[in-house]
């Protein structure tokens, strides 16, 4: 199945400038599973979005159709053919 990745230009340069990915997964998907086959094609990304145990970081939030997946079931979200994952990194600054 297909599901859109929404890259934030924060992270663009990861994925070559991309700023929506279109990523197969084999069903049924979680966010965990979309995350993994993002890793095999673009490392530099994941080390990004995941720390080295696979967890998601604590300073991105993940969308997956307009939900936040931390008030849903994190990285184990389950995803439906379609979905529309939005990322965005926190932003601080003083």
């Amino acid at each position: 199945m297909r599901v859109s990745v929404l890259v934030p230009g924060v992270l663009r340069t990861a994925v070559g400038g991309a700023s929506r990915l279109d990523v197969d997964v084999a069903a049924p998907a979680t966010l965990g599973s979309v995350l993994d086959s993002l890793a095999s094609q673009y490392p530099a990304l994941d080390r990004k979005l995941r720390d080295e145990r696979a967890g998601l970081r604590r300073y991105v939030n993940f969308y997956v159709d307009g939900e936040e997946c931390r008030r849903l079931d994190g990285a184990a979200t389950p995803i439906n053919p379609g979905a529309e994952i939005q990322i965005l990194p926190s932003v601080a600054g003083g």
